[in-house]
């Protein structure tokens, strides 16, 4: 079995994230913990987001990094996150809420199997002096 990714993105949610590229350059992700909009996918041009020892890289969605808090990660390491796209305006500084839209996370957990398999993570820092 190969490696099982950790983040997941819809097709939907990817072409968002191209949309806002072209717009605003490289992009990343972080998880927000709870802050603005709730626990919400926020999407950032890359760097703007400070990461650090304190965030945990889960993977890569449609060419973005994608980070969370490692005390976050400790209730979610055992689910699948898929980033999806929904219509709405959303109360947090990400970059597709002048569009009328926010991306939503939405999850489900491992079988046995899978968590024998899923991709590495990283702490942030790691990630960032790797990238």
């Amino acid at each position: 079995m190969e490696n099982i990714p950790r983040v997941r993105i819809t097709i939907e949610a990817a072409a968002v994230v191209d949309q806002l590229r072209e717009k605003h350059g490289e992009l990343m992700f972080h998880q927000s913990g709870g802050c603005c909009d709730g626990s919400s996918p926020m999407c950032y041009p890359k760097g703007e987001f400070m990461v650090g020892s304190s965030d945990v890289w889960l993977g890569e969605v449609a060419g973005c990094d994608f980070y969370m808090a490692k005390d976050q990660f400790e209730f979610w390491k055992h689910t699948e996150l898929t980033i999806d796209i929904t219509k709405g305006r959303g109360a947090s500084f990400s970059l597709e809420i002048p569009l009328g839209l926010r991306f939503v996370t939405k999850s489900r957990v491992f079988s046995y199997e899978e968590s024998q398999n899923l991709v590495e993570t990283h702490s942030g820092e790691h990630r960032s002096a790797a990238a």
